[in-house]
């Protein structure tokens, strides 16, 4: 632990740390729009709205409609929804990157109080934001970050285990319902009591009871949802059909579709090893041990580099503080806004915009001819689909994959390799509409063309719209 006194940091250091929390604003904010899911989060932000609660039914699956709905995430898409509604898509990223960046900066004002050096705190969170950015999209998870951010806060700051316990408690349930990756804690805070009671057996530390208390409070919090304790088996579904279907950020960031990830991912990792031996008797084990176990698990998925890069910030503040400084107490407001300039700054660099992957041109032309009913689509694209038409259009598939069976999957799959043709598809699904996608779709879009039955109303290097000829 560090000591309590030191000298204080100069009054211009002061700034690197909230310098350095608005060029991530900045960066956040200047990239495109480009994650699938957002849309039909956004759409179901909307019906949550609308009912004051979770929507119980399925909305928009057609094969599925009206069967039980889990409610994941179903907070955080009212959030989200709301913000849509209030300044449009401009005030859903501003209110994303805030979110997003609130985790970092929850971690770095903990830091701070505990009588990191600046500089210190800059470092270690710029280390982190290296292994984090590329897992950074317009969705929901950034409630994770900012959870997270926050419990590390929580623990760094050395309250008593009951008043860890009594924050930890609202924060964890809020967490949960915000976004469900709790369980995510639950390995962070068990990993550091487990370090804790092998030293306390060892003879180098006293019991570890905060963090003991806090692992049960977070293994409680996971069921603290709607959707209760089968929570678990919608994640696991949903984490077994995303192997399956090969979705990048359920792989380890060395295959080939996580590759520029996987370097920042590795270069953020190389950086926080040599610090961390070069200053190796400063180690906080039990502190450590979140940050070790989420680069295990990094290895085993991508996704993981968002709580790893979190996690890896307070071990290397702490590694890197050779004196405690006394930091002057809360910052001024002038501080705040230098932060705050960094929002109208980058969305006067770069507006809203839409990354050209995103088969927006085509779900436009889509809706112009009026059509309704079921739309057998690339189960990306289901999300612009769902944002643009429900309740006229129902989808086979989209990105939700808990949403549909292994069977359902399996049938798509066969659709994409042609031995599921276009009469099976139309007895299965009667749809009013087919959304392909060129390149992944070529052997269905061929048939679609050579079938007298349906009309090619859009085509580009992103899409491929048909409706019934007749």
């Amino acid at each position: 632990m560090l000591p309590a006194s030191g000298p204080a940091s100069p009054p211009q250091a002061r700034l690197a740390v909230p310098l350095g929390l608005a060029g991530m604003l900045f960066l956040l904010l200047v990239r495109p729009v480009y994650d699938v899911d957002i849309f039909w989060q956004l759409k179901l932000g909307e019906l949550i709205l609308a009912t004051g609660g979770p929507v119980a039914a399925e909305p928009f699956a057609a094969a599925h409609l009206g069967e039980p709905l889990p409610p994941l995430a179903w907070l955080g898409q009212a959030a989200y929804a709301q913000a849509r509604l209030l300044g449009g898509w401009t005030a859903v990223r501003v209110f994303d990157a805030v979110v997003w960046v609130g985790g970092f900066w929850a971690v770095a004002a903990a830091c701070r109080r505990t009588w990191a050096p600046p500089l210190a705190a800059l470092v270690a969170v710029g280390v982190g934001f290296m292994a984090a950015m590329p897992c950074a999209s317009l969705r929901p998870q950034s409630f994770a970050a900012l959870g997270f951010g926050l419990l590390l806060a929580l623990v760094r700051l050395n309250l008593s285990p009951t008043r860890i316990l009594l924050f930890a408690a609202p924060l964890l349930v809020l967490w949960q319902n915000l976004h469900p990756s709790v369980t995510v804690a639950a390995v962070a805070v068990g990993s550091a009591a487990a370090v804790g009671w092998v030293r306390w057996a060892a003879g180098f530390r006293s019991r570890p009871w905060a963090l003991t208390g806090l692992t049960a409070v977070v293994a409680a919090a996971v069921c603290a949802t709607p959707a209760g304790w089968p929570v678990l088996a919608v994640s696991a579904d949903n984490a077994r059909m995303s192997l399956a279907l090969g979705v990048n950020e359920w792989r380890p960031p060395w295959v080939a579709g996580n590759r520029s990830a996987g370097l920042t991912f590795a270069a953020a990792a190389v950086v926080s090893a040599w610090l961390l031996v070069r200053n190796r008797r400063r180690i906080d084990w039990e502190e450590l041990a979140p940050a070790a176990a989420l680069f295990v698990l990094t290895l085993t998925a991508h996704r993981f580099a968002l709580f790893f890069g979190l996690a890896v910030v307070p071990p290397l503040a702490r590694v890197l503080t050779a004196r405690p400084v006394v930091t002057g107490g809360p910052y001024r407001p002038g501080t705040w806004l230098v932060v705050l300039l960094a929002v109208p700054a980058a969305l006067l660099v770069r507006p809203t915009h839409f990354h050209e992957s995103l088969p927006l041109a085509g779900v436009a032309r889509l809706k112009e001819t009026g059509i309704g009913g079921t739309v057998y689509c690339h189960y990306a694209w289901g999300g612009p689909l769902i944002d643009a038409g429900h309740p006229d259009w129902a989808v086979a598939f989209d990105g939700r994959y808990y949403r549909y069976t292994a069977d359902e999957w399996g049938r798509y799959a066969a659709g994409v390799r042609g031995e599921f043709g276009v009469a099976e598809l139309d007895r299965v699904y009667r749809p009013a509409a087919y959304f392909l996608r060129p390149g992944l779709d070529d052997v269905l879009i061929a048939a679609l063309r050579a079938d007298g039955g349906w009309r090619e109303v859009y085509a580009d290097r992103v899409c491929a719209a048909f409706v019934r000829s007749r």
